[in-house]
């Protein structure tokens, strides 16, 4: 790590990080590597070379991988790694979950212990315009009037696998859709509206976008409103960026302060990704 490089990527956020082989980081480059991700709370750290046990490995530094509850999508030497493509194979079947995510969400946040980092591995990236977009969520706090935080810092938000603003499972946009055993396996979780980071301390508007259905003691025509108004000012253009991918670069984000989408990106451009989600050491709340 001593000749690592951070260069910021935007004034909303972000850094690229070079310099840097993940297959050979001791101790003190991997509290490097978790300190610029405090900092800058999404890295994209270039031309990497891993294996399925490389990347699960790295992934376990930052905590418990979680698999994802589609499980036909996961990879086969590692459940841990969920394949994000578009492509398909020579009989026509999907050979990874497509459309994963193109709408603002936090990864994770329909379960009680929700995701710490989620670290994409990047295989096949068909230009520039095939990134991830970020939304600056700590910022987006920060920025609030101080009558509006102290509204809402109390506050408890429902929440539960989907998408609020699109609920109907053809669609693009939609909470990519689940089989009966995969709905069985989730119900209703709580979370803050507003979370306290747990290395950094600071506050961040959480999950205002995707998963969260609803407020703890509003009716929730008037929770939901609140709700959008916040994902409006939280998912202005000032706090978004979108860093630009290439194959070997693995990028990782801190779910507890930002928002992300997925690019939504036509068949005939593939795109494939690799995918570990590392989830919080406990719940959000008490039990």
């Amino acid at each position: 790590m001593a000749e690592r490089d951070v260069r910021p990527l935007s004034e909303a956020g972000g850094a690229v990080l070079s310099g840097v082989d993940l297959d050979n980081l001791n101790d003190d480059g991997f509290a490097a590597v978790e300190d610029a991700l405090h900092e800058h709370l999404v890295l994209v750290i270039r031309d990497q070379k891993l294996t399925p046990q490389s990347f699960v490995s790295f992934a376990r530094r930052f905590g418990k991988p979680e698999p994802h509850v589609i499980d036909q999508f996961h990879h086969p030497d590692d459940a841990n790694i969920l394949i994000l493509s578009n492509r398909r194979d020579a009989e026509g079947k999907p050979m990874g979950l497509a459309d994963g995510g193109t709408y603002f969400h936090s990864d994770y946040s329909y379960l009680e212990v929700p995701a710490r980092c989620t670290i994409l591995y990047a295989i096949d990236i068909p230009g520039d315009d095939a990134g991830t977009t970020f939304a600056n969520q700590r910022t987006a706090y920060e920025e609030l009037p101080d009558a509006t935080k102290k509204r809402i810092d109390p506050l408890i938000c429902r929440h539960h696998y989907g998408n609020r603003d699109d609920v109907d499972e053809e669609s693009r946009t939609a909470a990519s859709p689940l089989t009966t055993d995969q709905k069985g396996k989730l119900h209703w979780v709580r979370h803050p509206l507003v979370r306290t980071h747990r290395d950094t301390g600071r506050k961040a508007l959480y999950a205002v976008s995707g998963s969260s259905f609803g407020i703890e003691g509003m009716d929730d025509r008037d929770g939901v409103a609140l709700l959008d108004d916040l994902k409006e000012q939280a998912t202005a253009p000032r706090l978004c960026f979108t860093p630009q991918y290439r194959p070997g670069d693995v990028v990782v984000w801190d779910n507890c302060a930002v928002l992300h989408r997925a690019p939504l990106i036509s068949a005939d451009r593939p795109r494939t990704l690799w995918r570990i989600t590392v989830k919080e050491a406990q719940p959000t709340l008490p039990s």
